[in-house]
């Protein structure tokens, strides 16, 4: 990137002022407003994940795409980048955590459990009710918010967001 370019500028020609938070962040990145300030749009953190769930987002800035995988947490998207825009490893990655939305075949009265087959810490469990199909809940301690059952879900009805967040992401 050429050295005095000042982003803030460039994107007020584009009628935004601050380039649109995602969803979901890179694990164990800093507070949007600190990690836009350094992250460098370099893509090394994208070519570094083997899961290839890293993509570009708004403004080129690198966000996490469940519906392309998991995350594993393996910490290959830290360790490749060179900017200071990253909590240490040894904290938790991030506060994420599996939201099931309405359209869930559950709600249908279709049987399905792909996203509890999904999820490896068994967050995500099915009670069984009296006349009608079970029903999914989320552990939310037990929930590393990673998005197996993201791509899992045949109707798209998981989404990985802030915990008690009313519209997950």
């Amino acid at each position: 990137m050429p050295e005095g370019v000042n982003l803030s500028r460039r994107g007020l020609f584009r009628g935004r002022l601050t380039s649109k938070e995602p969803g979901v962040q890179l694990p164990w990145s800093l507070p949007w407003p600190d990690f836009v300030a350094d992250c460098t749009r370099c893509g090394d953190c994208l070519t570094a994940c083997p899961e290839q769930i890293l993509v570009k987002g708004d403004g080129g800035f690198p966000m996490v795409e469940f519906r392309h995988g998991e995350c594993t947490f393996c910490g290959d998207c830290v360790a490749a980048c060179k900017a200071p825009i990253f909590r240490p490893t040894t904290e938790a990655p991030w506060q994420y955590i599996a939201h099931i939305e309405a359209n869930c075949l559950a709600s249908t009265q279709v049987f399905c459990q792909r996203c509890q087959d999904s999820c490896e810490t068994r967050a995500i469990r099915f009670s069984p009710m009296l006349g009608r199909v079970p029903t999914p809940s989320i552990d939310a301690a037990s929930c590393t918010g990673c998005g197996a059952c993201v791509m899992d879900c045949p109707v798209g009805s998981i989404r990985v967001g802030a915990p008690g967040s009313e519209n997950p992401i």
